[in-house]
């Protein structure tokens, strides 16, 4: 049976970094016992050491005005509004708070309550990134009563490692959950359109409410940032959640901090990933790779001659352009999924070349080269 396509804004994309900005990398207490993963006494640990740098944030969004059709004099009636809640945590003793964009967007006011404590503190939006889902607070106090959280590695978790989330998922504040990391390397859509890379999957419990809290280690340290759930078309948890990694968020950080904002790399294609079975049936000259669905126009991809598909077919319920340039390799090294070609963008910057040989016509081979662009706004 024919796999459906994944079709993939080639989009995203984030500069990994092994170093760590003193800005967002508090030193590191000592480590808590490590202990089994069923073991409570765990999980109180790092509760009792991590949850006064969790916040409890309410982003009050301002009802807009919009001239009604049922208003017979045209004016403006306000429509929307209202409060959200999100999680988040310290990063340093500077007031500086972590946690998601779709937390804070479009909100007019942020409050956040630190820890137990009930006093309420206006926050100030540094900066925000819908591609990575990251955004970056500051509350104003004075550094002996923040408790910023240690920040650890992303890339060094593995599967089956565990893990313990702290946030206020449906506005119940203070709640701890403990699982184990599920799986590594998945991608989800930022609240842009675009892609985020390298994503963990935990069991532990995620629930609206979780978004921007930590997810933490069996040491204490911060590797990920609770941002979505899996449903299964329900509300609530399922044992599927989704973190970005902190080694993403500490890039953006740093980048939001030096710049006052963040740039990805961007190509301009949509595509799929090639399989032997959509091979076969499409008979395809190569059995992985990426077919190139659709080029943006004027994008750095259109701009070094990549071409698109130019004929409609549905792939499993899945509309498709086929016909396309075929993927196979960037930089010279093979490629067998659209992820590696993500993955290639999300490593570089705005202005880097990219090599990418391509197949092309009656099967020509070419090596184009591309120049990355910076990302745009929206995937749209």
């Amino acid at each position: 049976m024919v796999g459906a396509f994944f079709w993939i804004a080639v989009a995203a994309g984030w500069i990994e970094s092994e170093s760590q900005p003193a800005a967002v990398s508090p030193a590191l207490p000592a480590p808590i016992e490590a202990k089994s993963s069923a073991d409570p006494n765990l999980v109180n640990q790092i509760y009792r050491r991590d949850g006064q740098g969790v916040a409890f944030i309410e982003a009050t969004e301002a009802p807009e005005e919009s001239a009604s059709p049922l208003n017979p004099f045209g004016e403006a009636e306000p429509r929307g509004g209202g409060v959200a809640t999100g999680s988040g945590f310290l990063i340093d003793t500077e007031g500086h708070i972590v946690t998601n964009n779709h937390v804070v967007e479009g909100a007019t006011k942020v409050t956040v309550k630190l820890g137990s404590e009930e006093t309420s503190h206006t926050a100030e939006v540094v900066g925000v990134d819908p591609a990575t889902d990251v955004a970056l607070l500051k509350v104003d106090e004075p550094a002996a009563k923040l408790h910023p959280l240690a920040l650890g590695n992303s890339t060094g978790v593995q599967v089956g490692d565990p893990v313990v989330a702290i946030g206020n998922p449906f506005g119940l504040d203070r709640t701890v959950t403990s699982g184990i990391i599920s799986a590594l390397q998945r991608q989800i859509q930022a609240p842009n359109g675009f892609s985020i890379s390298h994503v963990i999957q935990t069991d532990a419990a995620i629930n609206p409410g979780n978004s921007g809290g930590p997810l933490i280690d069996s040491a204490g340290r911060v590797i990920g940032i609770n941002s979505q759930i899996q449903t299964g078309g329900g509300n609530g948890n399922v044992g599927i959640g989704f973190a970005v990694p902190i080694d993403t968020a500490k890039e953006v950080v740093e980048q939001i901090e030096q710049h006052g904002e963040v740039k990805h790399a961007y190509i301009g294609i949509t595509g799929g990933s090639i399989t032997p079975a959509i091979a076969k049936a499409l008979k395809l000259p190569v059995d992985k790779g990426v077919l190139v669905n659709e080029v943006v126009k004027d994008s750095p991809a259109d701009k070094a001659g990549i071409e698109g598909g130019d004929t409609e077919a549905t792939i499993e319920g899945v509309q498709v352009s086929l016909g396309g340039d075929i993927i196979t390799e960037v930089d010279g090294k093979p490629i067998s999924s659209m992820e590696d070609v993500i993955d290639a963008v999300n490593a570089a910057q705005p202005g880097d070349e990219m090599e990418l040989t391509i197949l092309q016509g009656d099967n020509e081979t070419k090596h184009v080269t591309v120049t990355l662009g910076t990302r745009p706004s929206s995937a749209e």
